[in-house]
Formats: C-alpha cells, sequence, structure tokens
C-alpha cells in the first residue's frame, strides 16, 4: 500500500503536519508540475523533495553544488532509514559504478550528484536505466546567470531532461529576484511558471 504524504513525514520525520507552502510544493511535484520553491533558509526545503521521493515509485535526482551539503542530507536520510547515497569528486571509479547499479536496480530513493558530475557519459547511461521520478535542483540560484553564484554546470540540467522527458523538475533556492525567479525557469525549460515563494518578513510580537 502506497503512503501519502503525511504518512511519510509522520513515519520518517515524526511531524504530523507540514510548515506553509510544503505541502503546496509537493502537491505540485506530485501533479507532474515543474515548481520552482523559494523559502528561507532553514525553512524546510529539502523535505519538498525528499517526501514526494518517498511518495512515488522510483528515484530522486538531487543536483546540488556542495559536497558537505550532499554528505549531511545522505547520512540524515541514512539516520530515517531512508536509503540514499552520492557521488562526488575523489571517488573511487568502483565504488561509483556501485552506487549507480543500486540506483538502477535496488532500492536507492535519492541519488545526490554535483551538476558536474551530469556530463559525465557513465552517468548519463546509467540515468536512462533509471526510473528517476523527480529531478530536484538545490540553490537553484546557481543556474541564472543573473544569480549571484552562477555555474555554467547547472545549464547541463535541462539537457538531461531530453534523456529523461516527462519527470518533473523541481528547484529550490533561498533567494531570488524576480529577474533570476524568470532566468531559472527558462534555463531550466519548465513547461510553464509555478512558483511558491515564502514571505521572508520576521513577524514582530513586540
Amino acid at each position: 500500500m502506497a503512503f501519502t504524504i503525511h504518512q511519510i513525514l509522520l513515519k520518517y520525520w515524526g511531524f504530523s503536519s507540514f510548515r506553509p507552502l510544503q505541502e503546496e510544493i509537493i502537491q505540485s511535484v506530485l501533479d507532474g508540475n515543474d515548481t520552482l520553491a523559494l523559502l528561507p533558509t532553514g525553512g524546510g526545503k529539502s523535505l519538498c523533495f525528499q517526501v514526494p521521493a518517498l511518495a512515488k515509485d522510483g528515484i530522486c535526482l538531487v543536483v546540488s553544488p556542495l559536497i558537505a551539503l550532499m554528505k549531511d542530507q545522505v547520512d540524515n536520510l541514512k539516520r530515517r532509514g531512508i536509503p540514499a547515497a552520492a557521488i562526488y569528486s575523489g571517488m573511487h571509479a568502483d565504488e561509483i559504478r556501485i552506487i549507480l547499479d543500486n540506483c538502477c536496480y535496488g532500492n536507492t530513493k535519492l541519488l545526490y550528484v554535483s551538476p558536474e558530475r551530469l556530463k559525465s557519459d557513465k552517468m548519463l547511461e546509467a540515468l536512462k536505466r533509471m526510473k528517476v521520478n523527480l529531478i530536484a535542483v538545490d540553490e537553484a540560484h546557481c543556474v541564472s546567470q543573473w544569480g549571484y553564484d552562477f555555474r555554467p554546470p547547472y545549464l547541463q540540467i535541462a539537457e538531461i531532461r531530453q534523456i529523461i522527458p516527462g519527470i518533473p523538475v523541481m528547484a529550490l533556492t533561498a533567494t531570488a529576484t524576480p529577474k533570476v525567479v524568470k532566468d531559472i525557469q527558462r534555463r531550466l525549460a519548465f513547461k510553464k511558471e509555478k512558483v511558491f515563494q515564502k514571505s521572508f518578513e520576521r513577524k514582530s510580537f513586540l
């Protein structure tokens, strides 16, 4: 029996309800929409792709720019009993091959890679064999030349959409100007604009 997103949240994270906008963002990608989520740091961005990854058959491909962030998230997921893996520079070729095989034929639910890794022929061939259910692009401002941390390899993400067509993309970032918001969606080949943005204003209790 498939778990609902609320059952998944309770089972793995121990929460009975989502934070503001999380449920809407998750439902958007479950409905097959390309989705851009702007949530402040600490606003629970990771849950927005981790929960739908568990709600659907297959594996979520997470593109992340920082090795430390990848390792931290994979460790956290494993502690919760969620099979996850990361591929990053410095790993032995045999280790990478085993991880990719597990993603194709095993039960891995989330695979974290750097945008540079998407230039690898082995990675691209493996993606064709994986049952990818979601492409999550963390720190998505890196996609935009108008962003504050532009990384050209992020542009490769739009190209892999041709290899694994029909898979929704979720882009996540903490901050983006309206110009960057438009640019992210264009460069990730969003089929239509879909943006969720949480207010960054802090409530005053004085």
